[in-house]
């Protein structure tokens, strides 16, 4: 058996030193050695077997050569997931799930394991069994298939594997797991590469998907080097306020999939449970008439979201008028106050604007352009919209309304929900359906001046 080689490396200039040192003598930088494998012993495969010393060596094939092979996902049980993920878990993926601690991601993944009806392996560095147990019982009493175990050394995992042969394996966390040929701690930069990338070599030669789960820092991306995202075919955040109920679920990347997608649970004591209308959560049910409010209809994927816009303008206390947004972009509000007052004649130039997309989600589809216009209007006119009026098209500079991608199936989702009526561009190509709701066609600002307030 070949003896393990490692030798520190500079992330920057590719230096090589023979023992770790703060600072790299031949590019000046500071913290950026690394320790990294030279040679690894021989058995160094999840599995040693025979089959993989004579597997034939890849020859490179012409496209036309390749055959297609369909990806039978594999269901979750979770719709929300299966959205994000693009219909479910590709057979020899890797997903890393990222979010703040305390958000849910391990509550996700174990009560996904617990539903499904394939042979899971969920291995835990940072609870005890008992703690899992205890937390299974309150999600899901009668589990199906689901096998816990409490190890943290990569070697000792693949032993379990190799005998337990799992369909699916979840690791909570990456950070907590460490490999004999790495001799840096737990958490390191150099343990995370590697124990990733022996994860990988497991799950493309066994066919399995496997699901990590993954820190954050205090910036908000995933802990360890920026190439764990790069390695790994599925990125996955969970977002959201732990003082509130509702969890978001984004695909930052997404190799076998949309990255558009949004998955949203509520956190209750049983566990996530899936919102399946996200509207609920996005309007709110005011029963007064309260000015500086409207309605935009916007896509998340495929999905159509009624999203409240809430606005306030009031005359500024200081010199310089403040903009402020949450959720939106500020240098669109920007722009658009600045049509409001070249092509409307509102003197928004010495007023505070603040700006607020309600539920906490983050929008930047320019089908909200109209809502946010008509939210600063009826806040600077001081009133309301009618509650059953929803907005979908874009301002341009010249103050024309344009027309949105999907016109369609944002009026039948707003039909849906019981809006009354919903603006839109006059450019917008509708086809000719028998819509209950009304559809009211504008073409510039001016008629939508018009319109709302007479």
């Amino acid at each position: 058996m070949a003896k393990v080689k490692t030798a520190y490396y500079c992330q920057k200039c590719g230096a090589q030193y023979s023992k770790w040192q703060g600072k790299c003598n031949s590019c000046g930088d500071w913290n950026t050695v690394v320790e990294e494998l030279v040679q690894k012993p021989d058995p160094k495969d999840w599995k040693t077997s025979a089959k993989k010393e004579a597997k034939k060596v890849a020859r490179p094939l012409l496209i036309a050569e390749i055959e297609n092979a369909p990806q039978n996902r594999m269901n979750t049980g979770n719709n929300e997931l299966d959205r994000v993920l693009g219909g479910g878990l590709v057979p020899g993926s890797l997903t890393l799930l990222g979010g703040e601690p305390g958000i849910g991601k391990s509550t996700l993944l174990l009560q996904i394991s617990l539903g499904l009806k394939y042979r899971v392996l969920y291995v835990s560095g940072e609870e005890s069994q008992q703690q899992i147990k205890m937390r299974a019982q309150r999600i899901n009493p009668n589990p199906a298939n689901c096998f816990i175990l409490t190890e943290t050394k990569t070697q000792n995992i693949f032993r379990q594997v190799e005998e337990l042969t799992p369909e699916v394996v979840i690791i909570d966390s990456i950070q907590t797991l460490h490999s004999d040929y790495i001799e840096s701690s737990p958490g390191s930069i150099s343990q995370i590469r590697e124990c990733t990338a022996e994860l990988i070599k497991f799950a493309k030669e066994s066919n399995t998907p496997v699901l990590l789960i993954g820190h954050i820092t205090k910036e908000g991306s995933i802990a360890g080097p920026k190439v764990l995202e790069h390695m790994v075919d599925t990125v996955l955040q969970f977002e959201g306020d732990r003082n509130h109920v509702y969890r978001i679920l984004r695909a930052h990347k997404n190799r076998f999939g949309s990255t558009h997608e949004l998955g949203i649970y509520e956190m209750q004591g049983s566990g996530l449970r899936e919102v399946t209308n996200p509207s609920e959560i996005l309007i709110s049910k005011n029963e007064e008439d309260l000015s500086g409010t409207a309605i935009a209809s916007t896509l998340e994927g495929m999905r159509p979201l009624m999203i409240e816009i809430q606005a306030l303008v009031s005359t500024a206390v200081y010199g310089t008028p403040q903009r402020s947004t949450t959720g939106y972009n500020a240098k669109r509000l920007n722009m658009l106050l600045a049509v409001l007052e070249k092509r409307a004649g509102f003197r928004l130039g010495a007023k505070d604007v603040f700006l607020n997309v309600t539920g906490g989600i983050s929008v930047d589809d320019p089908a909200i352009d109209l809502a946010v216009v008509a939210a600063i209007l009826s806040s600077n006119e001081d009133i309301a919209l009618e509650k059953d009026t929803c907005f979908a098209a874009e301002v341009g500079l010249a103050g024309e309304i344009r027309p949105v991608t999907r016109i369609e199936q944002r009026i039948i989702e707003a039909e849906k929900l019981g809006f009354a009526s919903i603006m839109v561009s006059k450019q917008s190509k509708i086809p000719k359906n028998n819509f209950q709701i009304k559809v009211l066609r504008v073409a510039k600002i001016e008629d939508v001046v018009s319109h709302l307030f007479g």
